[in-house]
């Protein structure tokens, strides 16, 4: 199945710095899919965030298949500590994502953190099932 997004032309760019546990763990949970595009739905704000190798885009869950936002250019290997953050480039391809900026980062990290909690876990080569409360 072939699922497809229009990038518009970009309005605005700025740089900006996500927290290390941020990175760290958009960074293993692509790893955990085998490097394969990762769809992240952030239901409090109704997005759809997609992890790919070189970036991380940001689609309206209910409306058309538009990027409105996207990060990208993450400079991960020049700190000088695995706990700094991590400077990256934020670029708007709609005014939506610019108003939604103030929120995106925490409820994305959120969904992030559910997803991980519901992933299987690799232990010596074996996938361990969480178990559910």
């Amino acid at each position: 199945m072939d699922i497809s997004f229009i990038r518009g032309p970009e309005i605005g760019r700025e740089q900006h710095s996500l927290p290390a546990d941020h990175y760290r763990l958009i960074r293993l949970l692509f790893n955990r899919n085998q490097n394969e595009t990762l769809f992240v739905p952030i239901r409090n704000i109704q997005y759809l965030g997609i992890i790919d190798r070189a970036e991380v885009v940001f689609v309206d869950g209910q409306g058309p298949r538009l990027i409105e936002l996207a990060w990208c250019e993450f400079q991960s290997s020049g700190r000088n500590d695995l706990r700094m953050p991590v400077t990256y480039t934020r670029v708007f391809y709609h005014t939506k994502g610019l108003e939604l900026m103030p929120r995106l980062q925490q409820e994305f990290f959120n969904a992030l953190k559910l997803l991980e909690q519901r992933q299987p876990k690799h232990v010596g080569g074996t996938v361990t099932e969480l178990k559910r409360n």
